[in-house]
């Protein structure tokens, strides 16, 4: 079942559903590896210039340890929580955007949707970096797209 877009974006839809497409097709560990890519290319292309801040390492962390089965759903939600927190203190709206992408892309070890409701704020960082610019959303996209079909399962 096709995946529903939970905040306002300006989208390719055609390209969104190819990415649904291969999100249903992906085990819950193959979308946490994309999830923590896509995490890194945002914060990246967001120009975000804390990337080796203490909670999102743990973030990550949590969400590679729950994918070895060192780590509890617990604590994949707690430190995604506390991203989020990061993300409602942060003034700079990109910057907000891009740590909202992060902190959905961790809790993917949580529920797997949230890999989907990730590259959606992903798009929502486009958005904001290249106001309307649909050209740079489908660059975004094809990224994404390509990025989860190369992850192995």
């Amino acid at each position: 079942m096709a995946t529903k877009t939970k905040i306002k974006i300006a989208d390719n839809a055609e390209l969104r559903k190819a990415l649904d497409i291969e999100y249903e097709k992906s085990s819950q560990v193959k979308l946490c590896n994309y999830a923590l890519m896509l995490a890194k290319h945002i914060l990246k292309t967001a120009g975000y210039q804390d990337m080796e801040n203490t909670i999102i390492r743990q973030g990550f962390t949590a969400n590679e340890n729950w994918q070895n089965n060192k780590g509890s759903v617990h604590q994949v939600r707690a430190a995604s929580l506390k991203i989020h927190e990061m993300a409602r203190a942060c003034e700079d709206k990109i910057s907000q955007t891009a740590l909202r992408a992060v902190g959905q892309g961790v809790a993917t070890g949580h529920m797997p949707e949230h890999a989907m409701v990730a590259s959606d704020y992903a798009i929502k960082v486009i958005n904001l970096l290249y106001p309307n610019d649909m050209e740079a959303v489908k660059i975004e996209r094809l990224w994404q797209i390509a990025h989860l079909r190369e992850i192995k399962d």
